[in-house]
C-alpha cells in the first residue's frame, strides 16, 4: 500500500514539474517575440551569401537576424527577405536596407539612414496592401556592397566593350598619322611663340598702355560730362526763363491782337460792303474819264485846238 501511494507521489511531482517547465518555455517564447519586431524588404537584386540565421546589424551594431528568405510571389524578380530586430532598434521614416557581403563570410543585412524626429516606420490601415503585404512593415531596399557590384557588372562590362571598340576604331593608322600631325603643328606653333616672346611681351606692354590711356580718356569723358552738366544747369535755365518770358509776351500781344480785330470786325463789315462797291464806281468813272479825255488829246493833236469847236475841214478838190 506504502509502495503504490509512493509512486502516484512521485507521478503527480513530475507531472506538476513538467507543467511548471511547459508554463516556463511558453513565457519565455513570448518574452522573446515581445521584444523583437519583424520587418520584410524586398531586394531586387541577388543575395548570394544570404541565409536563415544570418546577422541584421543597424550601422554596423547587431540588432537581429533574418528570419525567412524567399522569392516573392507577386514578381519572381524581387526576394522577400524577413528580419527580426531587438524592440530599441530604431527603425525609423528614412531607414533604409543593404545587402553587405563577403569573400570570407556570410552576408548580412544592413540597416541604416533614420533621421531623428522621424516616425517608426509601420502599417498604413488606407494603404495597407502596399505597406504590409505580409502583415508586418516593410523596409526599403537600397542597392550596395558587393551584391551592387556584382549585379552591375553586366553592364560594365558591356560599357567596356563597346568603349574598346571605339577606342579602337579610333586609334587607326590614318588617325595615328593625323594625331601626330597635330602633335608636329603644335610643337611648330609652340616654338613660334617661343621665338616670338619679346614682340608679344612689347605688344601686351603697349596693350596695357593703351588700356590706361582709355582709362583716363574715359575719366576725362566723365568730368567733361559733368562740366557740361554744370553749363547746362547755369546758363541753359535763365536762358529757357527768358524764352517763356518772350512767350508769354507773345501770347499776350496775341490776345490784344484779337480784341481789337473783334472789335474792329463790324466797321470792316461795314468798309466790305458800302466802301469797296462805291470805291469801283469811282474807279469805272475815273477810267471813262480818262478814255474821254485822252480822245480830246487825240483831236488837238490832229485838228488843233479848232477842232473841238468846229466840224472838220473837208480837203479842197482840183480838177483834172
Amino acid at each position: 500500500m506504502e509502495t503504490r501511494s509512493n509512486h502516484v507521489l512521485v507521478g503527480a511531482v513530475v507531472l506538476i514539474l513538467l507543467a511548471v517547465l511547459a508554463i516556463f518555455t511558453v513565457w519565455l517564447a513570448r518574452l522573446g517575440n515581445a521584444t523583437e519586431r519583424e520587418y520584410d524588404i524586398f531586394f531586387q537584386q541577388a543575395v548570394d551569401g544570404l541565409a536563415k540565421g544570418s546577422t541584421v546589424t543597424y550601422s554596423g551594431v547587431p540588432a537581429g537576424q533574418v528570419k525567412a528568405i524567399g522569392l516573392w510571389k507577386n514578381d519572381p524578380q524581387f526576394v522577400r527577405v524577413r528580419i527580426s530586430v531587438n524592440e530599441d532598434t530604431p527603425i525609423l521614416q528614412g531607414t533604409m536596407a543593404t545587402i553587405q557581403g563577403s569573400f570570407t563570410g556570410p552576408s548580412t543585412v544592413s540597416l541604416d539612414g533614420a533621421k531623428r524626429g522621424a516616425p517608426p516606420i509601420g502599417c498604413d490601415e488606407s494603404r495597407l496592401t502596399q505597406t504590409c503585404p505580409y502583415g508586418v512593415p516593410v523596409i526599403p531596399p537600397r542597392a550596395g556592397g558587393i551584391g551592387a557590384i556584382l549585379n552591375s557588372a553586366p553592364q560594365l562590362l558591356e560599357r567596356l566593350s563597346t568603349l574598346t571598340e571605339r577606342l579602337t576604331g579610333l586609334l587607326t593608322d590614318r588617325n595615328q598619322a593625323s594625331i601626330a600631325g597635330i602633335l608636329q603643328n603644335t610643337n611648330r606653333l609652340t616654338s613660334a611663340f617661343a621665338d616670338r616672346a619679346p614682340e608679344i611681351a612689347a605688344t601686351l606692354a603697349q596693350t596695357r598702355i593703351a588700356i590706361q590711356q582709355a582709362g583716363d580718356a574715359a575719366q576725362q569723358v566723365g568730368a567733361l560730362a559733368n562740366t557740361t552738366n554744370g553749363l547746362l544747369a547755369e546758363d541753359v535755365r535763365p536762358a529757357m526763363q527768358n524764352l517763356n518770358k518772350a512767350i508769354a509776351s507773345a501770347q499776350q500781344a496775341s490776345d490784344t491782337l484779337n480784341g481789337a480785330i473783334g472789335d474792329a470786325r463790324p466797321g470792316l463789315q461795314t468798309f466790305s460792303k458800302q466802301t469797296v462797291p462805291e470805291a469801283n464806281r469811282l474807279v469805272h468813272d475815273l477810267r471813262q474819264t480818262a478814255a474821254a479825255l485822252s480822245s480830246v488829246a487825240e483831236k488837238v493833236d490832229q485838228g488843233g485846238a479848232s477842232s473841238l469847236i468846229g466840224s472838220p475841214k473837208l480837203p479842197d478838190y482840183k480838177g483834172k
